[in-house]
């Protein structure tokens, strides 16, 4: 928002600027923050970030593996929290982390406990034998243990410590740290706080039974080298008293341990849960956003796209949709138009909320009138700036005939009333004419009866055009062979219009090897070919290959049908007008055949467009239907489940 004009005075300027500022607070304060869900195109320029961490999860979690991270990739990172996401970048779950550094503490204990005999050996103290021994084989069984966690990635638990690892570790560890306390006056050391490790540990890593009887289990222990310490002439009261207090403070240490452990799982879960729901949520989104007749494109401060839906991709290229975004807008003239309302968007921080109409130039006399809009996408790190523009892009033909269609509506249902109200007194005409014909005395009186019945056939043409547009009639689509009824058709019409077909005729047909299977109907498909084929014979020479019908698979879910022929280009105040009803370049023309192919894909979720290609093609008008696809045993499950 552009700050008021301050006064003149440095006082005044300055007050200025604090209610400036003051009123941009409270804007950005008041603004409705975006939901994490609504974003589509995830933490564009951060994938790098955690897409190892991704790949190298598991998924497995000590208290639930019901939430598995799927293939969604770095796209999803955007809606977790940062707690969530901090936790799922680690690459690990919580148990295996905490069990690894469980492992290294154990080292560090084994390590240490050498240096002690070390450096007791400096000071002249000599520990025994069994002493030495004892040290010396807890630092190799714990340090090996350690680097073939380090090695193999297997050696740490996925969600439970098993019987064998607990033995080798906890149960290890309290026999050697009791050896020692046992040993520990002729030693001249005092072991018992080592034994706080396998009791933090099984609080952390075991369930709380087994948590709470390791605890138990050294308590005994400690008692037991009290009684042996009472039996060899100690005080019996201290040294009771002693291992008591040292008991239950392993318990509380267990029992604290088990606390915090059950919380970090509980938060594992949690974010868990919110990476799973989240990836589903951005699937969604992106799955309806690459569904979309509407072009969507991500575009930064440097004219770069982020990201592009296919439908902007077709929008921006001449033919096809061959661009795959990231790729920059700069540097291309055919983009120049759209560069500048970029950045004039960007600078200006407004938009109109209509939208504004942008003319993409491919070349001299082949171009395309985009209507766009824009929505802006804050960063976090400067709410003050916008980073990000969200561009939506839509043909202005699309536009326009999505208007007329409106507008139409209303008009179609009257005009299907008036069509069936013209039936019965057009009969009737027809039956008094054919009785006027048997009674035609001379040639002139046949003339005229022949001029009736070819007016009343052309009249019962459009009624019927008009009755097959009906709104609210029931048509059930089927999986057909679109090869083989493009085929077919084409053949019935060739003959009928004594065209010639084949590779020296003014027809040439390209169809597929293999059946392509499209959701359409017989019936109606011929009728929209044929309705093609016709307009494409009024305006193509008669030169071989003056007319083509391609057919192809796009991708595995659309089917492409194209009609091109080799007649002038259509011109720009035409083609705008060209699926409209009642609108013909004929005397004689009815102006309902491309209305009709339009409604007719309509009713099976086709699309059907037309193209001006480049001035060096020889067949520069193009008519294309895309289909979708569907195979014929989808159908069968659908029809009988």
């Amino acid at each position: 928002m552009t700050p008021a004009p301050a006064p003149p005075g440095e006082a005044g300027s300055a007050a200025a600027e604090r209610r400036s500022g003051d009123r941009r607070r409270r804007e950005r304060r008041s603004a409705p923050r975006p939901a994490p869900q609504e974003s589509w195109f995830g933490a564009l320029g951060e994938e790098a970030q955690w897409a190892e961490g991704q790949a190298a999860a598991g998924g497995e979690s000590r208290w639930d593996s019901a939430f598995a991270p799927g293939d969604g990739g770095a796209t999803e990172s955007r809606f977790l929290t940062r707690q969530a996401q901090r936790i799922v970048d680690a690459g690990q779950t919580a148990f295996s982390r905490v069990y690894r550094a469980f492992l290294a503490a154990r080292a560090a204990i084994g390590a240490m406990l050498l240096v002690t005999l070390v450096v007791a050996e400096v000071f002249g103290a000599e520990p025994r034998v069994e002493v030495v021994v004892l040290c010396l084989g807890y630092a190799l069984q714990s340090i090996g243990l350690w680097l073939l966690a380090l090695l193999r990635r297997s050696a740490a638990p996925a969600s439970r410590l098993r019987a064998s690892q607990w033995v080798a570790t906890i149960g290890v560890d309290i026999l050697c740290f009791t050896a020692l306390h046992v040993l520990a006056p002729v030693a001249g050391l005092n072991y018992v706080a080592l034994l706080v490790l396998p009791a933090l540990m099984a609080g952390v890593v075991t369930p709380r039974r087994i948590a709470l009887a390791t605890s138990a289990a050294i308590t005994f222990a400690l008692l037991g080298v009290a009684w042996l310490n009472v039996l060899a002439g100690g005080d019996a009261t201290v040294l009771m008293s002693q291992a008591g207090l040292a008991g239950s403070g392993m318990f509380i240490i267990t029992v604290l341990a088990s606390e915090l452990a059950g919380r970090l799982a509980r938060e594992e879960l949690t974010a868990r849960g919110s990476l799973e729901i989240a990836r589903q949520q951005a699937q969604l989104n992106r799955l309806v956003i690459e569904e979309m007749q509407d072009g969507v494109l991500v575009v930064d401060r440097g004219g770069r796209v982020r990201a592009a839906n296919p439908a902007a991709c077709a929008l921006l290229a001449p033919e096809g949709a061959s661009l795959a975004p990231p790729f920059a807008l700069r540097g291309v003239g055919a983009w120049s138009a759209l560069v500048d309302a970029v950045e004039r968007a960007f600078v200006e921080g407004l938009w109109p909320e209509a939208g504004r109409d942008v003319v993409v130039e491919f070349e001299p006399g082949v171009s395309r009138s985009l209507r766009t809009r824009v929505r802006f996408a804050r960063r976090r790190d400067a709410p003050g700036s916008e980073e990000f523009c969200v561009l939506f892009v839509e043909d202005v033909r699309s536009v326009q005939a999505r208007t007329l269609q409106e507008k139409l509506a209303a008009m179609g249902r009257v005009s299907a009333a008036i069509a069936h109200e013209i039936r019965n007194p057009l009969s009737a005409i027809a039956q008094a004419n054919a009785l006027l014909a048997e009674d035609a005395a001379n040639l002139e009186q046949r003339q005229l009866t022949r001029m009736v019945a070819d007016n009343v056939q052309r009249l019962k043409r459009i009624v019927d055009d008009v009755m097959e547009l009906t709104p609210g009639a029931m048509h059930v689509a089927s999986v057909i062979d679109a090869g083989a009824q493009a085929g077919a058709v084409c053949a019935d019409w060739a003959r009928m219009n004594g065209v010639a077909l084949g590779a020296n005729g003014v027809l040439q047909i390209e169809l597929p090897a293999e059946p392509l299977h499209v959701l359409f109907d017989a019936d109606h498909l011929r009728r929209v070919l044929v309705n093609l084929l016709d307009n494409a014979r009024r305006h193509a020479s008669s030169t071989p290959g003056a007319i083509q019908l391609l057919l192809h698979g796009r991708d595995a879910n659309v089917a492409v049908l194209t009609v091109l022929n080799d007649g002038p280009p259509i011109a720009p105040d035409v083609e705008r007008h060209l699926f409209e009803p009642f609108f013909s370049t004929r005397s004689r023309g009815t102006g309902l055949g491309l209305y009709i192919c339009r409604e007719l894909c309509d009713r099976y979720g086709a699309r059907i467009a037309f193209r001006l290609r480049a001035a060096a093609r020889r067949h520069r008008n193009e008519f294309s239907i895309a289909m979708r696809r569907r195979a014929l045993t989808a159908l069968a499950e659908a029809v009988n489940p």
